[in-house]
């Protein structure tokens, strides 16, 4: 079974975001994903108009999104 795990590489290190259940050891394999920032639309099923439509029916949020007490949900 797999199961996938997000963490953050540096200095040659992975740290993860959380511990994986009943796992104690275990190989393992690292995918590096893209920092450009960029989302892939037609992998999560849209073209560049609905992303367009869904981030302007989602502005009205990110006032609230981008206040720094909000990072507490970054990890979740």
């Amino acid at each position: 079974m797999f199961q996938s795990i997000e963490g953050i590489y540096k200095d040659g290190k992975i740290e993860l975001i959380e511990t994986p259940p009943g796992i104690n050891t275990a190989r393992v394999i690292v995918t590096f994903l893209s920092t450009n920032g960029s989302v892939d639309l037609p992998s999560r099923g849209i073209n560049e108009e609905q992303a367009a439509n869904l981030r302007a029916r989602l502005q009205c949020f990110a006032e609230d999104w981008d206040q720094p007490e909000m990072e507490v949900y970054d990890e979740l």
